[in-house]
């Protein structure tokens, strides 16, 4: 698993790291029951915080992304594939809104961005 610590993106740190793991997940390079590096293993390569580390992981563990094994540590979730969708089209919404709101400045009818999608969507 690797993880970019941008220290310059103004995002906070167990924010990019929960980005991360969450898109590795996501995309199937992390797989399901897959152990993860340990908490502290994780602060040490990434010379962060443990804290900063926990914070992402337990984020990732509410949102059904991993799961905790006492004394054995965090493991990729099994894919719920409703949560999947969800993510997907929450995705899908803002990739759709920013296509209406660019269509709109350059003066695009909405029959116009209907066609063009259309089109997109044949291939």
């Amino acid at each position: 698993m690797e993880l970019f610590i941008n220290n310059k993106s103004g995002a906070p740190i167990y924010d990019q790291i929960y980005n991360q793991i969450k898109q590795q997940i996501i995309s199937g390079a992390l797989q399901p029951d897959e152990a993860m590096p340990s908490i502290r293993g994780l602060a040490r390569d990434l010379r962060i915080s443990v804290i900063t580390t926990k914070r992402a992981y337990d984020e990732l563990e509410k949102e059904g992304f991993l799961y905790a094994v006492p004394a054995k540590g965090f493991f990729v979730a099994p894919k719920n594939t409703e949560l999947l969708r969800e993510e997907n089209l929450k995705k899908i919404e803002e990739h759709l809104t920013e296509a209406v709101r660019l269509s709109a400045s350059c003066g695009l009818s909405r029959e116009e961005l209907r066609e063009m999608l259309e089109l997109l969507w044949e291939g």
